[in-house]
């Protein structure tokens, strides 16, 4: 699937997540629950072939793990999203793969984008996780112009 193919599937879940859950982005939830909305939507958008999943941390049976990239006290429950895990994922379950399509978002209020580009760089560069495509969005939050950007497809 090409980029071209993939921004069109994320442009149709992201309207459809507006029309939806726009109040989630009004009310500044958490990050979590707003990525978990967009996936749903993503779902629809992939299915039947590939899966989308939240937070996904396996590669087969093991953890998912970028070498030498470990930020400042991660932990599973973490609420402020800075694991290496993704924030949504659009793949094939299993080490095999494939794993198409890796996003991470950041809401509007939360200003720390350049630990996720990072972590997208690496989930795409890494030889075992290999992603095709890495996105990362901005979730405007609060009740003036709440909305989703696509800020960019990491190269």
């Amino acid at each position: 699937m090409n980029q071209k193919e993939i921004r069109q599937k994320l442009d149709g879940a992201i309207q459809q997540f507006m029309e939806h859950d726009l109040e989630l982005l009004s009310r500044d939830v958490n990050e979590r629950s707003i990525t978990h909305r967009l996936a749903m939507f993503l779902q629809d958008e992939f299915a039947p072939e590939w899966m989308v999943d939240c937070e996904f941390n396996r590669y087969g049976f093991d953890s998912k793990k970028v070498l030498d990239f470990y930020p400042h006290g991660t932990t599973t429950d973490d609420t402020e999203a800075r694991t290496v895990f993704p924030d949504i994922i659009v793949h094939k379950r299993g080490p095999e793969g494939p794993n198409l399509l890796v996003i991470e978002a950041k809401k509007s209020t939360n200003n720390d984008g350049g630990l996720d580009v990072e972590k997208l760089k690496r989930y795409k560069s890494s030889p075992h996780l290999h992603y095709e495509h890495a996105v990362f969005l901005v979730f405007r939050t609060g009740k003036d112009h709440p909305g989703v950007e696509v800020l960019q497809f990491i190269e």
